[in-house]
């Protein structure tokens, strides 16, 4: 870590340095969360603090430099000790996807209130016991000037529940590099993204199972990616082994990492599924739910999911209320037989989720901060 602060080159603002342990390829939640803020503010210069690991080629822009400095066994104390370093140069400090960790380690790391316009935090998730909501409002008291956002309305009234004054809404569109692919007619299921068990991997093993023993002729495509660090969870070890033991001449198994264009090609004529677990994504929200709406993918989810959410107030596909093989084969065959309409309803709601609207609180934020730096 020997990067000195100061104004990016070229320009006259300084870096907002934005600090990612787990960023390891272009491919997944936390890179298409950072290619949305940079498509919203191009006027950022950005210096991006990941995996030591990573591969992100093209990325080493004039407005974005990478610092691949993280091991994922050290990945929080090193944060802390960025934190540490960074935190006395006076540039703004951004986590994309914070949690509970990012604050207290920030706060331990400054030993002081931090002055205004200097930290921004932007939570996915945040779950609050009454113990955890104890330890909020402490450090609320503390650091008052910690500027923070959530993706849903409950996330910004737990965090204004506790005390922290700065708090707004961000919906996370997350922008794919490429242009969407679109295609009118249905050409086939999809489960895209890492295979994991809090995004029902093991449902949708049980509903190509299902398809084979019932003789179905709907097509699937099934992607079976790892996640960030190359592993899979205990569960979907199996999962993997009883996919490998189907015998469903409409399966297409992805083992391979897909490049954007090929992924992007992926949700063209697609119905996505995406019957991910409603405890874990209350709150939460998918890269692949915006990559399903701007292809025109028309979306099969879970009740209580965030997904839901959108579906039910745009209409782009389907909820159900639980993620069994019946109930996810009878959606996607009503899905296939009303493509057309569901594919523009997906289209339409694709069109609503612009980054450059949907970043503007806290882009215009550290626009701010970049000013009084």
């Amino acid at each position: 870590m020997t990067d000195k602060p100061g104004a990016a080159p070229g320009r006259n603002a300084p870096w907002i340095e934005v600090v990612e342990p787990t960023l390891v390829s272009e491919a997944g939640h936390c890179a298409a969360l950072f290619a949305g803020l940079r498509a919203a503010a191009p006027d950022l210069a950005f210096r991006l603090w990941i995996d030591r690991r990573a591969q992100l080629a093209g990325w080493n822009a004039q407005s974005t430099a990478l610092r691949p400095v993280f091991h994922r066994r050290w990945r929080k104390f090193e944060a802390w000790l960025l934190y540490r370093r960074l935190l006395p140069t006076g540039a703004p400090i951004l986590v994309p996807t914070a949690s509970y960790f990012d604050l207290r380690a920030l706060d331990l790391a400054a030993r002081s209130p931090v002055p205004a316009r200097r930290v921004f935090l932007y939570f996915h998730k945040l779950r609050a016991s009454v113990r955890r909501m104890r330890a909020l409002e402490d450090l609320a008291r503390r650091q008052p000037a910690f500027e923070l956002f959530g993706t849903s309305e409950e996330i910004v009234q737990r965090l204004r529940a506790a005390g922290f004054p700065q708090v707004q809404r961000v919906l996370p569109v997350l922008a794919g590099a490429l242009a969407p692919v679109t295609e009118a007619a249905f050409r086939h299921l999809l489960s895209a993204g890492a295979a994991r068990a809090d995004k029902g991997f093991s449902k949708i093993v049980d509903l190509v199972e299902l398809m084979a023993s019932t003789g179905s002729s709907l097509p699937i495509a099934v992607q079976t990616s790892a996640d960030h660090y190359g592993r899979y969870d205990e569960r979907t070890v199996s999962d993997l082994a009883r996919l490998r033991g189907v015998r469903y001449p409409g399966l297409s198994v992805l083992h391979d990492t897909l490049d954007a264009a090929q992924y992007s090609r992926l949700f063209a004529g697609a119905v996505c599924l995406q019957p991910y677990d409603p405890a874990e994504y209350a709150d939460k929200m998918s890269a692949v739910t915006f990559d399903a709406l701007r292809a025109g993918a028309p979306i099969i989810t879970l009740a209580g999911t965030t997904m839901a959410r959108i579906v039910e107030q745009t209409g782009a596909g389907i909820v159900i209320a639980t993620g069994g093989a019946q109930d996810l084969l009878r959606a996607a065959g009503e899905a296939v037989a009303q493509y057309p309409r569901f594919h523009g309803k997906a289209l339409a709601a694709g069109a609503q989720y612009q980054p450059q609207a949907s970043w503007a609180p806290l882009v215009e934020r550290l626009r701010a901060a970049c000013a009084s730096a």
